[in-house]
């Protein structure tokens, strides 16, 4: 039997001096058919994901940290009350009988859905009996996110399978992302993620976020159901989008054939959905019969939610919590920049082991906690312009923000810098929720060419294409339109690289004998460097 490596969880121990601050503990909480990169296992199943619409915040356990002493050793009239991470009223007893069964028995015990006996769910079960080491990290990955997962579905009073769909889409994988620009655990494409209320902006994707990806995911599968009424047809939904679906079976309607899922006409990917999920609840079931054996988890949350009150870098957190850096963003993963935000972030999750000692620490911490601030550029700049005003290197500016090469930033758009004495307050929430980034090519200098057209005038269209530029350009330059004409003698101006405006400049081309092109007569040094360009008049 392959036995896969036991994932550290909290002890009861541990989770005693985690809870010991409970009395400040409050509540908190793709395109359709796309495949996921989930793990570096290039041959692993096909992965999807699309979904839709916000709904209430999920619960789970916030410690609070402004004036939060640390209670005395010595003082025993300090005495905390335990209570339930997700349920604050209702209190718990860590040594009962709930807290201490394998979390895989309850998964199990809220199975619901009816099976299928396929071909494929065959071909899916030996896929992962055949890379247990995929199957170890997998399993692994979501140990962390498993209990939350399990116990928003309980609340919902939805079927326990929907806990094993992060396997299908990505592995358990928050930090997924797939060709089609889906991303987290639960696979949302950037518009979907807007629907459903997930922020994404420079600094961070909440769709990568554990909270609030996984209301989103329940939310669309609920809806889903309520649709079709049938598990299986909302999964095939969720994977390949209602409308396929409701058209699929009104096909197999009109053709006077079954509608369940699988007797619908669907593509590979979609025809293979649940079977994996079949596959992956009969692997929950009896592991045994695989060769595997599944890591031990503790029905008891993984982590809290510590609330941010202050812009802390990354780093700083992970350090005063005393997590790895690969830990921390596995927890936190929708951070886009070493920085975290606190009017775009209410808080950060930690392992129960952790959360104590970063409250603790941050209390104690001495000196600034960020070391990044939010800069917005007042005009087109180039970077290396940008970095000066900002007083930093080019190289560091550019790769924080990832700024491509050949580009400009744009007006407006805001970059993540150092902090200095004159910018050294928090990031407003108003630039936290809605800060963009945007670039504009960065064209070689250009020259400002003065022509007079012909005795039997010019087309605009003529003009820009002797210049190869566009006539809508020359018609913005001279304000006319793209299929207008200059009369005979008429100033034209046109703006051109300077390799251009020698070659033009020295011979102008002419369509026939009879017929003048225009001239160049004058030339000016002084021009745009890129961009759009306004005409100048003489």
């Amino acid at each position: 039997m392959k036995k896969l490596h036991t994932v550290r969880r909290p002890t009861l121990a541990t989770l005693w001096l985690a809870l010991a601050l409970t009395p400040w503990f409050t509540g908190c909480a793709t395109p359709n058919g796309q495949t996921t990169v989930v793990d570096a296992i290039t041959s692993a199943p096909p992965a999807a994901g699309a979904i839709e619409a916000p709904a209430a915040p999920a619960n789970t356990t916030v410690v609070a940290v402004d004036n939060l002493p640390p209670p005395s050793e010595s003082d025993e009239s300090f005495v905390a009350k335990p209570i339930d991470p997700v349920e604050p009223g209702r209190p718990v007893d860590l040594f009962d009988d709930k807290a201490r069964v394998d979390l895989w028995a309850r998964v199990r015990t809220g199975f619901a859905m009816p099976d299928i006996d396929t071909d494929l769910v065959r071909r899916s079960e030996q896929w992962y009996a055949q890379r247990p080491d995929y199957v170890q990290r997998m399993t692994e990955r979501g140990s962390r996110y498993l209990f939350h997962v399990a116990e928003e579905l309980d609340k919902r009073g939805m079927p326990m399978e929907l806990a094993l769909l992060p396997f299908i889409e990505s592995a358990f994988n928050p930090q997924a992302q797939s060709v089609a620009r889906a991303s987290g655990m639960w696979q949302f494409i950037p518009s979907t993620g807007k629907d459903y209320d997930l922020k994404q902006n420079i600094f961070r994707d909440e769709r990568r976020d554990v909270l609030a990806s996984t209301r989103a995911a329940l939310d669309y599968l609920s809806r889903l159901y309520k649709m079709f009424g049938d598990w299986h047809l909302a999964l095939a939904a969720y994977n390949w989008g209602e409308g396929n679906v409701q058209r699929a079976i009104a096909r197999n309607e009109k053709a006077g054939l079954p509608t369940d899922y699988l007797s619908l006409r669907m593509p590979d990917e979609t025809r293979m959905y649940v079977p994996k999920l079949q596959a992956v609840k009969n692997i929950v079931m009896r592991p045994e019969a695989f060769g595997l054996e599944l890591p031990e988890l503790q029905n008891h949350p993984y982590f809290l939610a510590v609330p941010i009150e202050r812009d802390i870098d990354v780093a700083l957190a992970a350090k005063l919590a005393d997590v790895s850096l690969e830990e921390f963003r596995f927890l936190n993963p929708q951070m886009n920049k070493p920085v975290i935000l606190a009017a775009g972030t209410e808080q950060i999750l930690l392992p129960y082991d952790n959360a104590n000692l970063f409250v603790k620490a941050i209390a104690n911490h001495h000196g600034a906690l960020a070391t990044w601030t939010a800069w917005v550029a007042p005009k087109t700049l180039r970077p290396a312009d940008a970095a000066k005003q900002v007083g930093m290197s080019e190289a560091t500016l550019r790769e924080v923000n990832r700024i491509p090469p050949r580009m400009l930033v744009k007006a407006g758009s805001t970059l993540l810098v150092h902090r200095s004495p004159n910018r050294d307050t928090d990031v407003s929430e108003q630039l936290a929720d809605n800060a963009v980034l945007a670039f504009a090519p960065d064209a070689p200098p250009l020259k400002r060419l003065t022509l007079r057209a012909g005795k039997r005038g010019e087309t605009v269209a003529s003009v820009a294409q002797r210049y190869r530029v566009s006539a809508s350009q020359v018609a913005q330059w001279n304000k006319t339109s793209a299929n207008g004409r200059f009369k005979a003698g008429s100033t034209i101006v046109v703006y051109v690289s300077g390799k251009s405006t020698t070659r033009t400049a020295a011979a102008p081309s002419t369509r026939s004998a009879g017929k003048a092109a225009a001239r160049p007569v004058a030339r000016s040094a002084a021009a745009p460097k890129a961009g759009p360009v306004r005409m100048t008049r003489k």
